[in-house]
Parts: C-alpha cells; sequence; structure tokens
C-alpha cells in the first residue's frame, strides 16, 4: 500500500470547539494576569450581558386604551427634585439628569461641555469626586455637588453654591469599592484641588469616615443641612446590591432623593473583575426600592433617580414605567460629546485598541480629549459644540419618551406604570414584576 493510499483512508479530523468556559477573551487574561502579576484596572461599565431594558417592551393604546396625539396634546416632563425638607427643591425641564463624573477622570473641556449641554436641555449636572471647576459651576444652570468618602475638594463654601447635595456611598460599578485616579492624571490643578501630590496615585476610600451606619448618615446630613440653610435638596447614592434595604435606611436617614445605580453604571476605573462580577444589573434594582419607598409611604415624596446603562428615550419611560421619577446618564453623555468616536480610529489601533472598546481612561491618552488631562488632547475637544452635541441628545431622549408615553395614553412621563409594559424574557418578568408576553404571569406574583 502507498503513503498517497494510507493518506487517502486517513479519517476526517473532528471539527475544532472554542470552550464556552475558556473562551478566547478569558484566555488572553489568564495570560496577562501569569505575565504581569496584577489585575486588569479599566474605565466603563459592565461589559457583560444582564438582563436589561431592552428585554421589556410597552403595551401601546388600542381599543383598551385611549393614546394621545404628539401633535396637538402635550405630555409633561417637568420634574421636581427634593420636596421632602429641602427649602429650595430642583425644578428640571426634563426626567434626564446628568451623573457625577469627576474633574480629574475628566477634562476641563469636558466638564464645560456637559454643563453647557445640560443647562441648554434643562437639566442638572454633578460634580463627581475631586470639587468644584469655577467653568463648571458657570456653565450648570442647575449644579448638584457630589459628597464622597475622599473628601477629595471638599468646601463648604462650594457646598453652599451647589442646587443640591449628593451623598455618595455606592457606585453601580463597584460598589462596596473606593475609586482611583492613577498618577498620570494627577495634573497640576487636580493635585491642588485635591491637596495632593502631583503624578502619585490617589485611591479614594471604600466608605466614608464620619460614619459607620444609618443613625450616623443621619447626623451627616443633618450637618450638611445645616451649613446650607436647609436650602438644598440632599441626595444619598447607592450602588445597585441590596436596593429594597438600602433605600429604606437612606428614606431612615433623612435623604430627600435616592439615587440608585446599576451594575451597567460606568467608572473612571476600577478592577475589571469587580466592574464585571459585583452588584445587581439596573433593571433588577428598581422595583425592590419602588417598594421600600411604598411601604414607608413616601413614595414620591422621596424621589428615585435610576443610573446605569440608560441610553434610549425608551430606557427612560421603563424606568419611568418601573417607578422612578427622574434618570441619570453618565457613559451615555460622554458618547453624546465624542468619546470613542471612529474619527480617532487611527489613534485608538495605536493604543491597542479600537473606537467603541477604548476603556483605559485612566492612562490619561484619551484621542477624544475626553477623559485625559493632557493639554494637547483637551484642545480636541470643542466645548461649546460638544454641549450642543448633549443638548441634542437629551433632547432626542426626551421625545422618544414622550412619544413612547402618548401612545400608552399618557400626558406625562410620570404616569406610565407598570401596567403599560411587558417582558420577553422569565428573567425580566421576574426582576421588573411585569407579566411575561402574552400572560399575566410573573416568576414570584403573588397567588400562582
Amino acid at each position: 500500500m502507498s503513503v498517497k493510499d494510507i493518506k487517502d483512508k486517513t479519517p476526517p479530523r473532528t471539527m475544532p470547539i472554542q470552550s464556552a468556559t475558556f473562551s478566547n477573551p478569558i484566555n488572553a487574561e489568564i495570560r496577562r494576569a501569569a505575565a504581569t502579576g496584577i489585575y486588569d484596572i479599566r474605565g466603563g461599565g459592565a461589559k457583560r450581558r444582564v438582563p436589561h431594558f431592552d428585554d421589556l417592551l410597552f403595551l401601546g393604546a388600542s381599543v383598551s386604551r385611549y393614546p394621545l396625539e404628539g401633535y396637538r396634546e402635550k405630555c409633561d416632563t417637568k420634574v421636581t427634585l427634593g420636596t421632602r425638607f429641602a427649602k429650595k427643591p430642583i425644578e428640571l425641564d426634563i426626567p434626564i439628569t446628568i451623573a457625577g463624573m469627576s474633574f480629574g477622570a475628566l477634562s476641563g473641556p469636558a466638564k464645560e461641555a456637559l454643563g453647557r449641554g445640560a443647562s441648554a436641555a434643562g437639566t442638572s449636572t454633578t460634580t463627581g469626586d475631586g470639587g468644584m471647576t469655577p467653568e463648571e459651576r458657570g456653565h450648570s444652570s442647575k449644579l448638584v455637588y457630589q459628597y464622597l468618602p475622599s473628601r477629595y475638594g471638599m468646601n463648604p463654601d462650594d457646598l453652599r453654591k451647589a442646587d443640591a447635595i449628593e451623598v455618595v456611598v455606592g457606585q453601580g460599578a463597584k460598589p462596596g469599592g473606593g475609586g482611583m485616579l492613577l498618577g498620570q492624571k494627577i495634573s497640576d490643578r487636580v493635585a491642588e484641588m485635591r491637596n495632593l501630590p502631583k503624578g502619585i496615585d490617589q485611591r479614594s476610600a471604600c466608605r466614608h469616615p464620619d460614619w459607620t451606619g444609618p443613625d450616623d448618615l443621619e447626623i451627616k446630613i443633618l450637618e450638611l443641612r445645616e451649613i446650607t440653610a436647609w436650602e438644598k435638596p440632599i441626595y444619598v447614592k447607592v450602588g445597585g446590591t441590596r436596593p429594597y434595604y438600602d433605600t429604606a435606611l437612606a428614606v431612615k436617614a433623612g435623604a430627600d432623593v435616592v439615587v440608585l445605580d446599576g451594575m451597567q453604571g460606568g467608572t473612571a476605573a476600577t478592577q475589571d473583575v469587580f466592574i464585571e462580577h459585583v452588584g445587581l444589573p439596573t433593571l433588577a434594582c428598581i422595583r425592590p426600592a419602588v417598594q421600600a419607598l411604598q411601604d414607608l409611604g413616601v413614595h414620591r415624596e422621596v424621589q428615585l433617580i435610576v443610573s446605569g446603562g440608560i441610553r434610549t428615550g425608551a430606557d427612560v419611560a421603563k424606568a419611568m414605567a418601573l417607578g422612578a421619577d427622574a434618570v441619570a446618564i453618565g457613559t451615555a453623555a460622554l458618547i453624546a460629546l465624542g468619546d470613542n468616536d471612529p474619527r480617532w480610529e487611527s489613534e485608538y489601533q495605536k493604543l491597542g485598541t479600537t473606537s467603541g472598546a477604548y476603556d483605559d481612561w485612566h492612562e490619561g491618552q484619551d484621542p477624544a480629549g475626553i477623559t485625559t488631562q493632557d493639554a494637547e488632547l483637551q484642545k480636541r475637544l470643542d466645548p461649546i459644540e460638544a454641549g450642543r452635541h448633549l443638548r441634542n441628545y437629551l433632547s432626542v431622549m426626551t421625545l422618544e419618551a414622550q412619544t413612547i408615553a402618548r401612545a400608552c395614553g399618557h400626558n406625562n412621563l410620570h404616569n406610565l406604570e407598570p401596567e403599560d409594559l411587558c417582558a420577553l424574557t422569565m428573567e425580566a418578568a421576574a426582576m421588573a414584576r411585569v407579566p411575561l408576553a402574552g400572560t399575566e404571569w410573573y416568576p414570584g406574583k403573588p397567588g400562582f
């Protein structure tokens, strides 16, 4: 028998199959960890697929509901935040706010652009860690001042200049973890504002040094109210982990507003394992938080702001239908400014990534000039033009939410309700507590 005959009789090989457990991204991370001995740090939010607003659908009006005409009948979008105790609640034209993102994590022009865009849309923006800049205050008609465990940039005078104060207990991307701002982004100005040495890594504490529980938090909130003559609304921000109890305790401590941040929320920099494996999806957080407010008899008196993965007017409408009073956006706002824009594709590739996937915000080399303190890169972002883009984006989100509300027969976004929704998956039905499409049932529904 010839060699050719043997080869001809060789059976075909089995098709190579990639392991679902040891996928290429997992294997690459194992090799990276083995080579470096350090965990991966990145920015952004969770990239894994989790149940989200896309798993819900609205039930538009037909015979059983009467729709509204978009060209003739109004749909109100205004929201007032801080009605419980504050003498001067914040009144917004739209229920979409800008989440806290610090000067330091973001460039000065980016913070200015956020202020410009939010003000033009009639809504608020938030300082983030590291204090208040004159540009941000000057271009923000309504500015929320974040009070964080680090106390970086903490200034009682700036508290009084703000329109509201947000006590940050947790963040969705890293509940139970502290913040990071690595040395390459600690410029002269950032160092001065945070009272830090230039070029030295800054790591924020994971908990506030002033309290260990809700009783101490109540004392701190009273201190903040005294500093601001009881004028400013006090928000309490929690990461999505135990939303029922955290919301209830925030209310007990005296919060005017609870900000609930799900795991799809972004961060400037933290451990990748933290971002992907700690916390709850935003969708799973809303109904328990609303239930806590209802059980305490303060739903709508204490407002609920939901954040983490909000992208479209449909997301806004769904969050409000589930009981939120408003939403906050962070990552989406940065994309509207120009983050991860394909126009900088060649430069993203030089950094070993691609537009749409760039998440090394902590390195300070952002080609778009948004998550950097490099003076030359910052020049690429025109805060006036970027602010206009953000305003346009906020306008479109609002119009989309109004369109859905009218289709469901509502003349106010706050009239949307769970009965307007159905779920496409068992997981979404259980988390949102709305019926699986085509049925009247959801997992855990009382009486079933």
